[in-house]
């Protein structure tokens, strides 16, 4: 019996479970060394590189930013990486199956699939909003420009000193695009803007057909997808530099303001970013490194994709910032005065830019193919994250058929909720998923993941699969593990602790609101369940996970040595009599078929 022989029961196993064989069914793997490389960037790099670092750069100090930005990637963004990479590629497996290692937190990869479902549902409203606004720089004279006749009127007021509740741009936006001017809020959604639910339905069948054979599709859409991004940012950067007031622009951009590091917004604003812009937590990361090979070196590909990702994020800002220096020099005003984030940068500051330069058709379509791009990449590996947890959890569903139909029936049950938010009132409803559906409840998941490893699983036991997986370590290697050792183990759960605080005093203290519009006490309230439900998997499903098992917690005995530590503890201050408890076999330890 495992309580006899000074085992822990299964619930409390550190030793990973190999995924449950598929007969006839062999777990795919990348065709080549890029499509993983390229997915991953892909997936990274998303809309946040472009519409969030510049603004956040500016505000917090311009140049002055990039230290406490590059502090929160090593000591956050690098080491999180590193772990969610490597529990894939270890384990073979999607973000639930993969907690076998430990059945206490299986909850994690449930909590995981939840945060990934809500990001997908509204993340394709803004790759709708993109093929909208791309079919609409078919058009000469541009929509939203002060050329086309409809904004007569209003860019005639602004040249006139007179006030105008909208520009040109804004106008569109609010009016033409989303019709929010038509809602009063949250429960007044409105009806379905039928252009936009065209778009959302293009977007998702866009995304059922490059999924539709797993990675062996999607890798092979990555190699324009997420090199295209790169080739717009260098054309828009060489344009920009081009134009007048474009310095202007750059010098807003990088100006540094050293006391701004003082402030304790600046660092939460550099490890949220950091958190977010590399998609930790949300399973996809995860799951996409299960398809890797075994001895495939997940150090190396934490540093280029990592690095890599950040570097775009700061490159972007030059785009962005030379066109919006134009634009402020040719309106006279200050360039604070046209800068954004967010949809108002992506979809109403910088198509007026655009706008303003000589063949701008050419430059708007650029521009949101670009945005497509970044949006699609990102969505797929949100959707991997969650086909690949249900599948490994479910593997019949990896047959063909079965497989069209399951991705199918996501994709349109997806789309089918997702119409709530391109209602009048939706940018409302997409502001309120926006704010809480990667609030807390994601911090608390990869606190948990990060503490599980390190505690339950064992953060020496975690360094040696790593190491056997790259197979020859060489010197350096074992250096870079004690740095990522001593992150996961106090700086890391340190530093989550903080951005989490953070969190919780921005929530009290702020209200949200949209433009002008601040949400009422149950729209809060409805958003902080949305977070709450996501985290909360991790003591529902440790409690199923308890109850499945019986005996006395106290009659249980675990080593204290390089995994149970966590566990050992826990058992050592916790007894209860949990019912029907039965001793058990322990569980076999991880083999590895795949070497």
């Amino acid at each position: 019996a495992a309580a006899s022989q000074g085992q822990p029961p299964p619930a409390f196993q550190t030793q990973p479970l190999p995924p449950a064989p598929e007969p006839g069914q062999p777990r795919e793997t990348w065709g080549g060394k890029y499509e993983f490389l390229l997915s991953c960037i892909g997936y990274c790099v998303g809309l946040g590189n472009v519409w969030r670092f510049p603004y956040l750069c500016y505000r917090n100090g311009g140049g002055v930013f990039l230290i406490p930005y590059f502090i929160m990637l090593l000591f956050t963004g690098l080491p999180l990486f590193l772990m969610e990479l490597s529990l894939g590629q270890y384990g073979a497996a999607g973000p639930i199956t993969v907690w076998k290692c430990c059945p206490l937190l299986k909850g994690i990869g449930i909590g995981m699939l939840l945060v990934a479902s809500l990001v997908s549902l509204y993340y394709n409203v803004i790759i709708a909003w993109t093929f909208y606004y791309l079919g609409m720089s078919f058009q000469s004279p541009l929509p939203w420009s002060c050329d086309a006749p409809q904004n007569a009127h209003l860019c005639q007021n602004a040249s006139l000193g007179n006030s105008s509740r909208f520009s040109a741009s804004e106008a569109f936006w609010n009016e033409r695009v989303l019709g929010v001017t038509h809602s009063s809020g949250l429960s007044d959604p409105g009806p379905v803007k039928w252009q936009l639910a065209i778009c959302l339905l293009l977007a998702w069948i866009v995304i059922f057909l490059c999924m539709l054979k797993g990675i062996r599709s999607s890798g092979k859409v990555v190699y324009f997808t997420a090199t295209f991004p790169y080739l717009v940012i260098v054309v828009l950067i060489i344009r920009g530099a081009t134009l007048e007031g474009s310095i202007d622009g750059v010098r807003f951009y990088l100006s540094s303001d050293w006391s701004r590091l003082q402030s304790a917004q600046v660092w939460n604003d550099a490890a949220s970013q950091i958190f977010y812009s590399l998609g930790i937590g949300f399973g996809g990361l995860l799951s996409m490194a299960s398809y890797n090979k075994f001895d495939n070196n997940v150090i190396r590909d934490t540093l280029v994709i990592a690095i890599g990702n950040c570097c775009t994020s700061f490159f972007a800002g030059f785009a962005i910032f030379s066109i919006l220096g134009h634009m402020a020099w040719k309106k006279q005003v200050p360039v604070g005065m046209v800068a954004d984030s967010g949809p108002g940068l992506a979809f109403v500051a910088y198509p007026e830019a655009l706008a303003l330069l000589p063949g701008s058709a050419f430059w708007s379509i650029l521009f949101f193919l670009m945005l497509f791009t970044l949006g699609v990449d990102t969505l797929f590996g949100n959707m991997e994250g969650i086909t690949t947890a249900v599948m490994d959890e479910f593997p019949s569903l990896r047959d063909w058929r079965r497989k069209v139909i399951f991705l199918g029936a996501l994709c349109f049950t997806f789309y089918l909720l997702g119409l709530l938010l391109i209602t009048e009132g939706g940018i409302y409803w997409f502001t309120l998923i926006d704010a809480y559906s990667t609030s807390f409840g994601l911090i608390i998941i990869v606190l948990f993941m990060c503490l599980g490893v390190a505690f339950f699983y064992g953060v020496n036991q975690f360094c040696r699969d790593i190491v056997d997986m790259i197979c020859r370590c060489p010197p350096w290697c074992s250096k870079v593990l004690l740095y990522f050792k001593a992150c996961w183990v106090c700086f890391t759960p340190c530093l989550l602790l903080f951005i989490l605080f953070y969190i919780f005093l921005e929530m009290y203290h702020t209200t949200l609101h949209y433009g002008s519009y601040v949400y009422p006490r149950w729209g809060k309230a409805l958003g902080i369940c949305m977070s709450v439900l996501s985290c909360l998997q991790i003591p529902l499903w440790a409690a199923v996970a308890l109850f499945k098992e019986s005996g006395t917690l106290t009659d249980v005995s675990a080593e204290p040595g390089d995994g149970g530590v966590g566990v050992f503890l826990l058992m050592s201050l916790w007894e209860c009599k949990v019912p029907g408890w039965k001793d058990k076999e322990a569980s076999p330890p991880l083999s590895v078929t795949r070497r």
